[in-house]
């Protein structure tokens, strides 16, 4: 398990190359956090990192987007599961888990049966931790430099032993 600061938005984007770097075909990885709290923006990260073809935006409408690769590497698989309502329906968007490398925007509890193997990001936005700083409510953005925490746990077999590996 890594938890580390993260103080901006660019800090946010570059801790997603930095996770992009231990990714692979077959990878799963669920983000959870409030709104607003850079789940976007870390996943932007994760493409450029990746070398995916862009720009990576949130799939609120969609459902899922594909970003082919533009390095012969995986695919990035970015998916906004706020409005799906269990794990069939994440099932039923038909997603190449294997061949690609997939983020799961909501994810939590939508795992039951989809994948053995996977990495939780939990990212804690603090409202108002930096003095004189508003936080708007729901911006769905990260534009304010307000720190954020990032918690990565590794879950299944794919992690055990490494650095992601939980703890518990």
């Amino acid at each position: 398990m890594i938890v580390h600061e993260v103080p901006t938005a660019d800090a946010m984007e570059h801790a997603g190359r930095a996770l992009a770097a231990d990714l692979r075909r077959g990878d799963l990885v669920v983000l959870t956090g409030p709104l607003g709290a850079g789940k976007t923006t870390l996943t932007r990260g994760i493409g450029a990192g990746l070398g995916v073809r862009g720009p990576v935006q949130s799939p609120t409408f969609v459902l899922a987007r594909t970003h082919p690769s533009l390095v012969d590497g995986p695919p990035l698989v970015h998916v906004d599961a706020y409005r799906l309502g269990s794990a069939m329906e994440l099932d039923d968007l038909d997603i190449d888990f294997a061949g690609s490398v997939v983020v799961v925007e909501w994810g939590a509890g939508m795992l039951d049966g989809v994948a053995d193997s996977w990495l939780e990001v939990e990212i804690a936005r603090p409202t108002g931790a930096a003095e004189g700083v508003a936080v708007p409510e729901a911006s769905g953005d990260l534009d304010d430099d307000e720190p954020r925490t990032l918690r990565v746990i590794g879950r299944g077999p794919r992690w055990a032993g490494g650095r992601y590996a939980d703890p518990t």
